[in-house]
């Protein structure tokens, strides 16, 4: 695949990856067809602080949970009010990263 088609979806979308897994990205991208490229394209991914400020404001009700598509912890949550907090304050230090990595996850599965 072309190198500047490349670089610009790296540049465009680097927020929503892990950056220690961008040049892995960017390899896995570049030995692939153009014909897949549009299709790569379509894979959505979920923005890292959008789902920290839902977290902030909805955590105690397990709605991030949900959003990432972890069921089982979003009812837990939304049963014990994040486990009377603590849950909660957990999940606003590290939905972040489990946001990236969802989002690296699910590109992975698409290549």
């Amino acid at each position: 695949m072309d190198s500047q088609k490349v670089d610009m979806y790296i540049m465009t979308n680097q927020k929503y990856f892990p950056s220690e897994k961008l040049v892995y990205i960017r390899e896995k991208l570049t030995s692939m067809d153009d014909s897949k490229f549009a299709f790569i394209s379509t894979v959505e991914l979920k923005d890292p602080t959008t789902l920290l400020l839902v977290s902030i404001f909805l955590g105690a009700l397990g709605v991030d949970r949900f959003m990432l598509g972890d069921v089982g912890m979003g009812i837990l949550k939304l049963l014990t009010g994040g486990l009377c907090g603590v849950l909660t304050i957990i999940d606003w230090f590290t939905i972040t990263k489990k946001t990236r990595e969802l989002n690296f996850n699910n590109l992975m599965t698409m290549l």
